[in-house]
């Protein structure tokens, strides 16, 4: 049905009538808000209706995708109960097989993280398998992850059946209503124009799939998602084959099996794919699909049938092709335009919207009503996103990797290889003379370690174990224990605040005081009115009206984002210096010395101590010599214009040699920072941390006014912390720590690793672990206890301590 008529206003406008726009519209209307949905065409028209409609909760590594999975599933089981419209759910269960040991290794891990979230995962061997899907071929299966709870939907009755929930709580919604602009004003959201009228509006919700993006650009805001074919496959009817049993997936043949219509649907995700309609997405495509490419596709095709030998023997009814779209680092886009304040995005899925849908319409709907979001979204969140990653051949080039990834092992040091040299430090060649191995980092290609002068770095085979350079990042690290080491950090974002009201702003925002003495560095945490963590970077103040802020390459959007949203009335203006000066990291116990044999300014510990910020000169160059470390020794981090940046590179390197100096890449930032318990804001604390968890309340000044005060205050009211991050070493030094290992106390399941890494010096793999007892947080709590963290399902030795393990005393950073 086409509407002929719009209601005049809404508080809230959904554009877009798939899974995630009738989400995010019947969670809103259960929250009370007034909210209208308006769908160009029909519900479910664009990508929705033809997805596969597997409902999975696991795979993930990431809570915040788990437990929207969990919750994604749980409404579909309830959803007829409320609307009277079935969703099509049912649990017949679904197994992951793994017929490689590196497979093997990351289902394992993978297994063990999702059952400290409640999924109940069990390991099943190949005569289980084949038990529970008959028609597969097992004889070169390891092993199995099945969960019974799993299964499958159907996409087209869960959206309609959400719509008629949305509506039942007083949600409208139109038809046949294409949305032709979003209205701003100054900077801000207060309509939407269709073809047949104006809806005035506070908020609006971009969920217009792969027309987000085109939508976005015309409000000049970024949603670089890129439509790509996707196909699965159709076989005729297979005696004996039931539409009981359970999903079947296996990754290293491309495929995913289940019963459809009494025979065999077939998906496919493979290596290589082939993106569609780079330049733009026709706006009447509804319902439609792609010619399949049966020669480019036959061989992921062959190696899919493989796996279920029938499937190969019996007639075809149908190939589909049809569109879905992809994102660069395969995450979906959701949250608050940094460009346009109220306008929200919830896009590029990457083939998970069904299974996610609910849960990610939950939080989105949250959000908007309370201000802020309830679940870590520091990895999905819109503003990590960079406007030249919209740019055409950019999207062409990047989805053709990103939608295959969905099937590769995920190798703990595995990084994108296409749109590579997008952004480049004014160090990268003589980096590249270096023998570095380069890594995409927000964009910027990163040296993570190297092979030596005049070398070729080559990273061997991808693996869970010890890599093939792990020897060259050990001696990288030693060499900024005992040595010195240069560092390219030119990726970290770097903003100049400036005017007579910049001081004001930023200790508004700040929950250290940053506003003191000039020519001091302070680190300091940026919060929300919750009192939860929005940003974890450095402000130092050069002078009373200029300050230079410093966060990391993930932050970059958000940073600058938070402060521009609370300058208001002040007079204060922010600058984006990140292009304009390049970052060298000078580090370790001989710094000083190196250093000083290259300025005439003071550099002893009582003219220049720590925390002390001062313009020096190397050679022709002047920089901003700050003495501040991220790996825990004495150091400073030098910023140079990018015009004089190799100048001040080469007089280093050239005066390096009689102090041992050595390159060092981001392997050993990691690994030298965990052993010294630094944070990593998006890695180890996140969005729902508050600064007391994240065990930073020495960092908090409560001298001053900032946002999220009172809430620090109300927890700490509250006494001692039953939540917070703590340091966990393995005293076993063979096994590895990555991400997501669930960490045990005394037999219990207490948290798990948010990132870690090898603590050379330590000697065994370091991480940072949110935990979580049910009694008080201490270092008594945590030496009275014998720790363990389960490894691929090894239960590994291990130590927890609220202090840092290296140098608790700081003595070395202050030397």
């Amino acid at each position: 049905m086409v509407e002929t008529a719009v209601p005049q206003r809404a508080r809230v406008v959904v554009i877009g009538g798939g899974v995630i726009g009738t989400s995010v519209a019947y969670h809103l209307a259960h929250l009370g808000e007034d909210v209208l949905l308006l769908e160009r065409d029909r519900l479910t028209s664009g990508t929705t209706w033809h997805a596969a409609g597997l409902m999975v909760t696991f795979g993930s590594t990431s809570e915040t995708s788990t437990e929207m999975r969990k919750y994604t599933r749980d409404l579909y089981s309830r959803l007829e109960a409320e609307t009277g419209l079935a969703t099509g759910f049912s649990p017949v269960g679904f197994i992951e097989v793994a017929a490689d040991e590196d497979r093997l290794e990351e289902y394992r891990r993978v297994s063990a993280f999702n059952r400290w979230c409640g999924v109940d995962v069990q390991e099943i061997s190949p005569r289980e398998i084949g038990e529970l899907f008959p028609l597969a071929r097992t004889d070169d299966l390891l092993a199995g992850f099945y969960v019974a709870e799993d299964g499958r939907a159907n996409p087209v009755d869960v959206t309609m059946s959400m719509a008629r929930g949305a509506r039942m709580a007083g949600a409208r919604i139109a038809e046949g209503v294409p949305v032709l602009d979003v209205l701003t004003e100054r900077g801000a959201v207060t309509g939407v124009r269709t073809a047949i009228g104006d809806v005035e509006c506070e908020v609006v919700v971009n969920c217009a799939g792969m027309w987000a993006r085109q939508l976005a650009e015309r409000n000049g805001v970024t949603v670089p998602l890129q439509a790509a074919e996707h196909y699965y496959l159709l076989t005729e009817e297979i005696p004996g084959i039931s539409r009981d049993w359970p999903v079947l997936e296996d990754p290293g043949s491309f495929g995913y099996f289940r019963e459809e219509g009494g025979g065999l649907l077939l998906g496919l995700f493979e290596a290589v794919c082939a993106p569609w309609q780079v330049g733009r997405v026709p706006d009447d495509f509804s319902f439609g699909e792609l010619p399949p490419d049966w020669d480019r596709m036959g061989p992921y095709l062959e190696k899919a049938m493989s796996r279920i030998p029938i499937s190969s023997e019996i007639g075809i009814t149908k190939f589909f092709c049809g569109p879905e779209s992809f994102t660069p680092d395969l995450q979906p886009v959701v949250g608050e335009a940094p460009e346009v304040r109220n306008y929200f995005v919830a896009a590029g899925l990457n083939s998970i919207g069904i299974l996610t849908g609910g849960g990610l319409g939950r939080a989105l709907a949250h959000w908007i009503v309370d201000g802020r979001p309830d679940i870590d979204i520091t990895g999905i969140n819109i503003d990590r996103l960079h406007r030249y990653q919209a740019n055409p051949e950019y999207r062409a080039t990047r989805t053709v990797e990103s939608l295959g990834m969905v099937y590769q092992c995920h190798y703990p040091t595995r990084s994108m290889q296409t749109a590579r040299g997008a952004k480049t430090s004014a160090f990268h060649d003589r980096l590249v003379a270096q023998g570095a191995y380069f890594r995409d980092v927000s964009g910027w290609e990163g040296a993570d370690w190297y092979a030596g002068e005049g070398q070729v770095a080559d990273p061997g085979p991808l693996t869970w174990g010890r890599p093939a350079w792990f020897d060259r990042w050990a001696a990288e690290h030693r060499a900024a224990r005992e040595d010195v080491i240069a560092m390219d950090m030119s990726f970290m974002s770097k903003f100049l605040v400036q005017g007579r009201d910049a001081g004001r702003l930023l200790e508004r925002l700040s929950a250290n005081h940053v506003d003191g003495e000039p020519g001091v560095i302070t680190y300091t945490q940026w919060l929300n009115e919750g009192g939860t963590l929005e940003a974890d970077l450095t402000v130092t103040k050069l002078d009373d009206e200029r300050f230079w802020v410093v966060a990391s390459d993930t932050a970059h959007r958000h940073v600058e984002t938070w402060m521009r949203r609370h300058t208001g009335d002040l007079h204060a203006a922010v600058t984006d210096m990140t292009s304009g000066f390049a970052q060298l990291n000078i580090q370790g116990p001989r710094s000083r010395e190196l250093l000083q044999s290259l300025t005439s300014v003071d550099l002893s510990n009582e003219a220049f101590p720590f925390r002390t910020a001062r313009s020096i000169d190397v050679g022709f160059a002047r920089a901003l010599c700050v003495r501040i470390t991220y790996l825990g020794e004495l150091g400073y981090e030098l910023y140079v214009p990018t015009e004089q940046a190799t100048h001040l590179y080469d007089r280093i390197v050239a005066a390096g040699p009689a102090y041992d100096l050595r390159h060092a890449g981001l392997k050993s930032l990691a690994s030298l920072r965990m052993e010294k318990g630094y944070r990593d804001y998006g890695h180890d604390i996140d969005n729902t941390d508050s600064v007391l968890e994240a065990g930073l309340g020495f960092a908090v000044s409560y001298d001053h006014e900032f946002i999220g005060r009172a809430a620090v205050e109300a927890k700490r009211a509250e006494g001692p912390l039953t939540r917070k991050l703590v340091q966990v070493l393995l005293t076993d030094p063979e096994p590895l720590l990555f991400h997501a290992e669930p960490v045990l106390r005394d037999g219990k399941p207490v948290g798990y690793v948010r990132a870690a890494s090898y603590g050379h010096t330590l000697g065994g793999a370091v991480a940072l672990a949110m935990v979580e007892g049910g009694e008080p947080v201490t270092g008594a709590w945590c030496d009275a206890a014998e720790w363990q963290v389960e490894v691929a399902g090894r239960m590994v030795p291990a130590r927890a301590s609220l202090r840092p393990l290296y140098d608790p005393s700081n003595l070395k950073i202050k030397a």
